[in-house]
């Protein structure tokens, strides 16, 4: 075996464009439909690669996202103009996975990120400098530091910025000149960084914080905003727990089984009725506790409950393995939400039939 392919399996999360290297390339080879400037798929070959389907040669695209075909189509097309894209949503439903495997069809590389937090500085979205370099030198183009969005408008490729909302306003700003000028002033070298064609920026922001560092309408503008909602139904919400759970399995190299549905449909109810303060029949409320209670929480805890499984049980995950991890999703707020849940245990799992494991463990756990 190669030291290069060593290196790859030992990677514990690879890139979109690595890990689906193949669907893509196929969809590229098959690919007759017209692409936008510097794109390398056709829009309607990135709304396959997201969507998943069988080709016309019967092969089989995973799907990427579980949704409603006509938001992916939006998104899409959003980004084949000059408006720049804005997924909204409460955390959990995909922004980020659906952000990633977007710039992986459309530029082969997802790279181009930047990550929100209070602490985001200016030189995040615009560029920095090496300062023992620019010290040595003066300012020049060889001591400026490019950031992932300058180095997106420089190669006409997608970047990517993760919660939006997080970033201080005045920072957030500095998207509005590259947004509607397409250029990036560096006013040191009296120069500038004009875009190249298939540039675009896809950002990300939850419901919940909305308020924290809200969006200027001088900015708002500049996004065409694509809200990602939780799944319709249990069925769906299922799929995309099993499909995920499935992947991050093989990926962490789990020995267990894969759990069982009925473990997972168990889990995603539980969700459920949390977040949507009512029984899956409609006829008990219940009270919802303070977390969010995402499809991605969901994922986490049945990984969790697999580990468990495969390392301290039989490999077959059962109602102990998981309750561990009901337990610290739902309880974030560890007087209030600990209320909540206890209610809900004793008023609806309790009663159910079929349900008394679960019920004990997660008596036993909180």
């Amino acid at each position: 075996m190669t030291e290069t392919a060593t290196k790859v399996e030992s990677i514990l999360r690879e890139h979109a464009e690595q890990q689906y290297a193949n669907e893509l390339a196929e969809l590229k080879r098959l690919d007759t439909k017209q692409k936008p400037p510097s794109w390398n798929l056709s829009p309607w070959a990135v709304s396959k690669y997201i969507l998943g389907g069988k080709l016309e040669n019967n092969f089989e695209i995973t799907p990427k996202y579980i949704g409603k075909e006509r938001i992916v189509e939006i998104a899409i097309a959003t980004l084949a103009t000059d408006r720049a894209l804005l997924l909204l949503g409460v955390p959990g439903t995909a922004k980020t996975w659906l952000s990633e495997h977007l710039a992986a069809a459309i530029s082969g590389d997802s790279t181009l990120i930047v990550q929100g937090t209070a602490g985001t500085p200016e030189e995040a979205i615009r560029y920095g400098w090496n300062y023992a370099r620019l010290l040595a030198e003066g300012p020049s183009l060889k001591a400026l530091v490019p950031s992932p969005v300058m180095r997106a408008m420089s190669e006409g490729k997608i970047a990517r910025i993760e919660e939006l909302t997080r970033i201080p306003a005045e920072v957030q700003d500095t998207l509005i000149t590259i947004l509607s000028e397409k250029t990036l002033p560096i006013p040191e070298l009296n120069e500038e960084v004009q875009a190249r064609k298939g540039f675009n920026v896809i950002a990300t922001a939850n419901d919940r914080d909305r308020g924290v560092n809200d969006l200027s309408s001088a900015l708002k503008r500049r996004f065409n905003t694509v809200v990602l909602p939780v799944p319709d139904t249990i069925e769906e919400e299922v799929d995309i727990v099993t499909r995920r759970v499935e992947s991050i399995g093989k990926a962490l190299e789990l020995p267990s089984e894969p759990p069982a549905l009925e473990e997972v449909r168990r889990v995603v109810t539980i969700f459920r009725e949390l977040r949507n303060g009512i029984t899956e029949d409609g006829k008990t409320k219940i009270k919802s506790p303070s977390g969010s209670m995402s499809t991605a929480e969901a994922i986490s805890v049945i990984t969790s409950g697999m580990a468990l499984a495969s390392h301290f049980g039989d490999g077959n995950m059962i109602a102990r393995d998981i309750a561990a991890g009901i337990n610290g999703a739902v309880i974030k707020d560890p007087i209030q939400d600990k209320i909540v849940f206890k209610e809900y245990l004793e008023t609806v799992i309790k009663e159910r039939d079929g349900w008394k494991d679960i019920y004990r463990s997660c008596r036993e756990m909180s």
